[in-house]
């Protein structure tokens, strides 16, 4: 036990000289997350054998290497604390503080998305989605070391399971620190996933650039030789390397380009690191001057940047015995952010004397012009600010029950979610649970968030959804079935309108040309070319819409059924009169509430059952029904007599119907609550309250819209209301 114990203290003496860029009291703090950790995986091993806590030393020593901050480094000690051990984020909170928290909190978040599938488009949404998740850039960056220790020490495992991490390393991980700038961890893992995935091939190449390596030696030796001395000559301080191409590189070379082991040319290359920017082209001339250079094999990455920030000038020369080489001229800034891309802010500072307060501040352009690093930035605190945005700010990524990953943009519902899926789940919701727990539709949902939609047979889409839908798609869709479902009603109304208005006229109304025989089918086109319709249910749909008046098509149905030899029936004619004047009760438009968008009630009046009501076919908008007493409704009927129809109740409306009542209130403490009681005695709701500009006064009106079964039920509310000691006056809003 005691071998372990010193195995482990071993391992964190080597951590603690890794940490000398910390001050004191932040290696203290991360000596106390040391032993946490050490604490909470007491008893545990790896597949190795070794004690766990190995493995977060190893991982947090990546990121010292990185020089990451304290908080990094403690989060990388503890990073498998709550998902292994139990711990809390609350626990992690009291001890640590929430900064280290929320990167531990993040990175169990990462641990427990699962990679169910090989296809190469869901590949891409789970970098994405691994992305936009960890607001945080520390949290990608300790998971890459995280990823890059286990494939290290991957050797103890199965060879099946070593083969699927490794794929999966491949296609995630690996795409992420080339995004990242992290070209080392990229180069590492490139070759760790290609070693596990196609061992024998990597060992065949291994041999052969190892072969090549031992032929060329004194080659590049030469060529190194040449290149130092030539800058010498000139008075210039660099740096040369040797540089050799990736196994993995050199086998995708060879598939892409069809091409042998011998025919790869620059398996070896060199690295000219200068002091500072400008002498990167002084070196190019140097090398131009030094050996011949290929024509169009230039290419200048620092006047143009790639996208994960990655600036060097790339030249391949014809070498003393006629074969190509490349070389890269960076600085040696460059060459840090080429190396450790993103990581390299923590290393990297400006010499002495760059931060002047006239000098104006250098910004490079980070991941597309998402992430800014400005190079004056001593301060990490200061930094990471810029970096608190999501990667992918333009969208989440959010997954099934059955962890297939969906794509929409921020500010996305469920609803969006819903219609993304199916037009037929869309249409159907009628509520959704989020990471399990129920929720509104309009909520907005995150990356990482397990949505299921919960939907019903009879349900239709909602045109209040319209107001919080963030896609086109879902958009679309809901428009498009509410219009159906506007036709649709429309022809129905259309039809009970023409009816009623022929029986006026003694004649029923004749069927479809597709339900009939004879003489009908063409009765219809004629009606429909006198009308300008190119069909029967586009005329009724005009009609039931208030766009023509159904007692002018009625006569002019009549004429042609007149011209055919119809004759008005004496029964017909007397139920028609019958219906419009002696008994309304028995009028062709009953109003229940179940009435679609063509039927609406007006909002100037709100009439609820009980009150005496008229219809308007207003020109395109359905029938409008309003009070008969209400004014607007009035002034409609002295200007256009004819689109009023006679409309009735329901003897059971199917609904609640919503009214204005207008209370005065004595001002004080908790009046609104008192007046609140009282409508819910009464067995009714409170839609909406508006309150007027006197709140501070003695004493306040409310507006309050209630919802109520007919004009007695609002007659309940109103009598329990008076009796309330705070309400002065209630009386209903009449226009």
């Amino acid at each position: 036990m005691s071998t372990v114990t010193d195995a482990a203290a071993a391992s964190f003496a080597a951590l603690t000289h890794k940490l000398d860029y910390l001050d004191e009291a932040d290696i203290r703090r991360v000596r106390d997350a040391y032993r946490f950790a050490d604490e909470a995986h007491l008893g545990q091993f790896r597949a190795s054998g070794e004690p766990y806590i190995t493995h977060p030393i190893a991982v947090a020593g990546l990121c010292a290497d990185w020089k990451l901050d304290a908080q990094a480094i403690m989060a990388a000690l503890m990073h498998d604390a709550m998902e292994d051990c139990g711990v809390t984020k609350i626990e992690l909170i009291e001890r640590f503080g929430a900064p280290t928290a929320e990167i531990v909190d993040g990175l169990t978040k990462l641990d427990k998305l699962q990679f169910s599938t090989k296809e190469e488009s869901q590949a891409e949404s789970f970098r994405k989605m691994l992305l936009a998740m960890a607001r945080d850039v520390r949290v990608i960056l300790i998971k890459l070391a995280d990823r890059l220790h286990n494939m290290r020490t991957m050797a103890a495992m199965v060879a099946h399971k070593r083969s699927r991490i490794a794929r999966e390393t491949l296609e995630i991980y690996v795409p992420i620190a080339h995004r990242l700038g992290l070209n080392q961890t990229y180069r590492e893992l490139q070759e760790l996933s290609f070693q596990y995935i196609n061992p024998w091939r990597h060992a065949v190449l291994a041999k052969a650039v190892k072969r090549t390596r031992g032929n060329r030696r004194d080659l590049v030796e030469r060529i190194r030789k040449d290149v130092e001395e030539a800058f010498s000559d000139a008075d210039m301080h660099v740096e040369v390397y040797g540089r050799e191409k990736t196994i993995f590189s050199i086998y995708n070379k060879m598939i892409e380009k069809r091409l042998t082991f011998a025919q790869v040319s620059d398996i070896f290359g060199f690295r000219i690191v200068t002091r500072e920017l400008l002498d990167c082209y002084r070196a190019l001339g140097v090398l131009h001057q030094l050996y011949k250079p290929l024509p169009g094999r230039f290419k200048d990455y620092i006047a143009m940047p790639k996208a994960n920030g990655y600036q060097s000038l790339h030249t391949t020369l014809v070498n003393p015995v006629g074969t190509a080489v490349e070389f890269q001229i960076r600085s040696q800034a460059m060459h840090a952010v080429a190396e450790k891309g993103i990581a390299a802010h923590w290393m990297y500072k400006e010499q002495e004397g760059a931060e002047t307060g006239t000098s104006p501040q250098q910004a490079a352009v980070w991941l597309q012009s998402l992430i800014d690093i400005q190079h004056e930035t001593r301060d990490s605190a200061e930094f990471l600010e810029h970096l608190k945005i999501d990667l992918f700010p333009e969208s989440v990524y959010v997954l099934t029950p059955k962890s297939r990953i969906v794509a929409l943009p921020k500010g996305a519902t469920p609803v969006d979610f819903a219609y993304a899926i199916h037009s037929g789940v869309g249409d159907r919701c009628v509520s959704v649970k989020v990471n399990g727990e129920a929720v509104p539709l309009r909520t907005t949902l995150r990356s990482g968030d397990v949505v299921e939609i919960i939907t019903a047979p009879g349900a239709r889409p909602n045109p209040a959804w319209l107001n919080f839908v963030a896609t086109g798609r879902a958009r679309s869709k809901i428009r498009s079935y509410l219009k159906n479902m506007e036709a649709e009603e429309s022809l129905a109304l259309g039809e009970k309108l023409l009816t009623q208005a022929l029986r006026a006229e003694g004649l029923t109304l004749p069927p479809g040309a597709e339900d009939s025989e004879g003489d009908t089918g063409a009765l219809w086109q004629s009606l429909t070319r006198w009308g300008g319709n190119r069909s029967r249910d586009e005329l009724l749909v005009e009609i039931g819409l208030g766009r023509k008046i159904a007692t002018m098509v009625a006569k002019r149905l009549a004429q042609i059924m007149a011209e055919q030899g119809e004759r008005p029936d004496a029964l017909t004619l007397t139920l028609g009169r019958f219906a419009a004047s002696e008994a309304p009760a028995l009028a062709a438009v009953t109003i229940d509430g179940s009435e679609g968008a063509t039927v609406q009630l007006a909002a100037c009046c709100c009439p609820v059952p009980g009150d005496p009501i008229a219809g308007y076919l207003g020109r395109g908008e359905g029938l409008v029904v309003h009070t008969q007493t209400c004014g607007t409704g009035k002034r409609l009927f002295e200007r256009d007599s004819e689109r009023w129809i006679d409309v009735s109740w329901s003897e059971e409306p199917t609904r609640l119907f919503e009214t204005v009542i207008k209370v005065l209130v004595a001002n004080g403490k908790g009046v609104l609550a008192q007046v609140a009681a009282s409508i819910s005695s009464a067995e009714t709701d409170i839609t909406h309250i508006e309150m007027g500009d006197e709140r501070l006064g003695e004493t306040a009106e409310l507006k309050l819209t209630v919802a109520v079964r007919d004009t007695e039920h609002l007659a309940d509310v109103m009598r329990i209301l008076r009796r309330c000691p705070v309400v002065l006056k209630v009386d209903r809003v009449c226009p």
